[in-house]
């Protein structure tokens, strides 16, 4: 069953979002793995930056991400007409 144009816009919105925040995630996880000596020799807040990032940072970031993913759904539910009430 082909989708309709509206459908269509409403899906791609969605993907693109996807996409981003997933880019968000991506940068926030593994190249501070990847970078933690390096990062270590910087401070945030008295602590060493990879080991923040580690304990503390990264889990903001996420739940940043997913509010943020939450806020932008319903903004384009309402738009589109399927938001439940």
């Amino acid at each position: 069953m082909p989708l309709s144009k509206t459908h269509q816009e409403y899906w791609n919105k969605n993907l693109r979002m996807t996409a981003a925040l997933l880019l968000i995630w991506f940068l926030a996880t593994f190249p501070v793995i990847w970078f933690v000596r390096d990062l270590n020799t910087l401070s945030f807040l008295g602590f060493p930056l990879g080991f923040y990032m580690a304990a503390q940072g990264s889990l903001i970031i996420y739940v940043v991400v997913v509010w943020f993913y939450a806020r932008y759904m319903h903004k384009l539910d309402k738009k589109y007409g399927v938001a439940e009430e």
